[in-house]
């Protein structure tokens, strides 16, 4: 896929390099406006710090990229996390191995998923705050942990099955379809559930893309008229729709719903960036159809963490789930990475190499 022309700025970035004599971070350099630009992000080096009583020493794989991101270099991420400004480490959850350890109940060697920040190394005491979670060695690669089986998967599993209620035969509208919480929906929906997924995708190697992971219908909307293919794929009206996208989209799927449908609300990318909020102008919809519109945050899902990262390492195992994950190469290419995102040269989970995969883990 082409990447926009906007993103060649980050080339700039490459020329960062790091090795395992000390701690590489990228922290916030200003407050991004619009979407995020190259001046925003400020590489630093220091030394290794060194675990105390009760603490470890953490080496960072694999780092997972996410829109939230971007609020936090803003300072408005609704998260529960601490606000973060100019000068600090920017946050994001990624796959560390342990390498020290001074902590009763973590060893040397073991593989976790959580809360490790744009940094190569990070000395962590495992509070309940960075939400980390140990790697099962189950045959599957740890790269999965940044994404797949991480919190983007834990947000499509929540979001599909504990919000959205799917029925076999339900009529079906996924919007960002062919990016990391969709790309795991329209599988999920058509394979486990037995649904009928129509995605929306920008371009036609992305309609393309989600036409192989479980969508059998595309509307690319940066080509198609979206209300005009709605009624032509929908003619009969939308049972589920699971919105990634919000503003207009929302909107005309509001407009064709059959009774008793259910809307998610995962995410809002189209309004992210708008001066001015989008207001929804048709949720009375909701009260002619008896339908239901329900928003959720990942976090308050985490007591299923275990239930549900079983369930998606078995449904990759025997096929119904192909993980998608789009691996950007080397540290100094995280700012590239989270731009992505907001230019629409990714498909499937935003993931960044640090190191690759551990050679030996517990």
């Amino acid at each position: 896929m082409r990447a926009p022309a906007a993103l060649a700025a980050f080339d700039t970035h490459a020329s960062h390099a790091i090795d395992d004599d000390a701690n590489y971070q990228w922290r916030i350099a200003r407050r991004p406006e619009g979407n995020v630009r190259p001046d925003d992000f400020e590489w630093h080096a220091s030394d290794i710090p060194e675990p105390r009583e009760g603490e470890m020493l953490l080496r960072t794989h694999y780092l997972g990229l996410a829109p939230v991101m971007r609020f936090y270099m803003q300072g408005t991420a609704r998260t529960g996390d601490a606000m973060l400004g100019p000068g600090d480490v920017i946050h994001g959850r990624g796959v560390a191995q342990i390498v020290k350890s001074r902590h009763p109940d973590w060893r040397e060697g073991e593989v976790v998923q959580g809360q490790v920040g744009w940094q190569t190394y990070k000395v962590s005491r495992m509070t309940p705050q960075e939400k980390f979670f140990r790697m099962p060695k189950n045959g599957l690669p740890a790269a999965l942990g940044a994404g797949v089986l991480g919190m983007t998967g834990l947000s499509a599993h929540a979001g599909l099955f504990a919000c959205g209620d799917p029925r076999e035969g339900d009529r079906m509208v996924l919007s960002g379809a062919a990016g990391g919480v969709g790309s795991m929906v329209s599988q999920m929906a058509a394979n486990v559930v037995g649904c009928d997924v129509v995605g929306m995708a920008g371009g036609p190697e992305k309609c393309a893309f989600i036409g192989e992971h479980g969508c059998t219908a595309a509307i690319d909307y940066k080509a198609d008229d979206i209300e005009a293919m709605l009624d032509e794929l929908r003619p009969d009206g939308i049972d589920l729709y699971f919105d990634n996208v919000g503003g207009e989209t929302l909107e005309a799927c509001l407009e064709r719903l059959r009774m008793h449908s259910r809307i998610v609300l995962c995410g809002s990318i189209s309004e992210y960036t708008r001066d001015v909020p989008f207001k929804l102008s048709n949720y009375t919809r909701l009260r002619a159809t008896d339908s239901v519109m329900r928003g959720f945050f990942v976090y308050n899902h985490l007591d299923r963490w275990g239930q549900v990262m079983d369930e998606i390492a078995g449904w990759i195992d025997d096929g119904r789930l192909k993980p998608v994950q789009d691996i950007e190469e080397g540290f100094a290419a995280m700012p590239r990475a989270l731009a992505n995102l907001y230019y629409g040269a990714n498909v499937g989970v935003q993931c960044c190499s640090v190191r690759g995969e551990p050679e030996e883990w517990l």
